[in-house]
């Protein structure tokens, strides 16, 4: 079985796999991390995925400060700790939210070969670090949400979903963004990414081919839909996935706040090689998403 041949490769425990930048709450490991809020306490265990029937991120809390600044337009770069266990790859993605606890837009992806240059059995990462544009028409914010969400290739089907606040500044006048919801699985309620020696299906491809747009207020709102953005393509050989941002949305977006289930795609059947796709998903609420006090 897959599972065992990678356990046999595992040979030594490296943890799992964590940001260091953008810092996530409430990591001990990174650089520079502002000081925790009071009564919060450091996350030693930040490596490890989301239980199965627990909540949807590690925490639904914040920095008391943004840990640092992006620019719309311009280049990000997101890292991340050594010596951990990368399970052979994956398909890795990081959101953009307004609210914590609430739904988040895709903004980069690294499907199939997450932490690596391509098509790898390794528990060690070759890849650390990426690079990718933050779409230029994201609104400005002072403490914006970043999420990172990961689901890996071999082994235990697990998800592993940090998230961070950073500062956005931005001359696009938005006040709302669109573009693919963040994908949820191997989680109570949502799909579960089999194991299987076709990259496509063991990494979940077909969730965030198919993921549905929403729209993102700054206010804390959001719609279902909005316009789509444009394909890309995979290059090579690094297989870095930047999504281009869509055209601004001119409709107005409700003011809501209640929560988001989130709602990944299910795949079909023919997309797990004639077995039986999973069953879809009652979707689960989140918990009350809290502002980020974008301005």
């Amino acid at each position: 079985m897959l599972f065992l041949k990678f356990a046999a490769l595992a040979g030594v425990s490296y943890g799992h796999i964590a940001l260091t930048k953008p810092c996530p709450a409430f990591s001990p490991f990174c650089e520079t991390k502002p000081a925790l809020p009071p009564g919060a306490s450091y996350d030693y265990d930040i490596k490890s995925p989301i239980p199965y029937d627990g909540p949807l991120t590690k925490t639904d809390k914040l920095w008391p400060e943004p840990v640092e600044t992006w620019t719309a337009g311009e280049d990000v770069t997101i890292k991340f700790m050594s010596q951990s266990a990368s399970h052979g790859g994956g398909s890795l993605a990081i959101g953009l939210g307004f609210t914590s606890g609430g739904p988040s837009v895709m903004i980069f992806q690294r499907l199939r070969h997450a932490f690596f240059n391509g098509p790898s059995s390794s528990n060690t990462a070759e890849v650390l670090e990426y690079t990718f544009k933050l779409p230029a028409d994201v609104p400005s914010c002072d403490n914006a949400v970043i999420s990172m969400v990961f689901f890996n290739r071999l082994g235990v089907r697990e998800m592993y979903h940090l998230t961070s606040n950073v500062k956005i500044t931005s001359n696009s006048g938005t006040t709302s963004f669109t573009g693919p919801q963040m994908v949820i699985a191997n989680h109570a309620g949502y799909p579960t990414i089999p194991e299987s020696d076709d990259y496509d299906i063991a990494t979940g491809v077909s969730l965030f081919e198919n993921a549905p747009n929403i729209t993102i207020s700054m206010n804390g709102g959001y719609s279902a839909g909005g316009s789509a953005p444009p394909k890309y393509e995979v290059p090579a050989p690094s297989n870095v996935q930047s999504i281009a941002s869509p055209a601004p949305v001119e409709s107005p977006v409700p003011s809501s706040t209640a929560p988001l289930p989130l709602a990944p795609a299910v795949p079909t059947t023919a997309d797990y090689a004639g077995n039986p796709a999973p069953a879809a998903p009652t979707y689960q609420a989140r918990v009350a998403p809290i502002p980020a006090k974008c301005k």
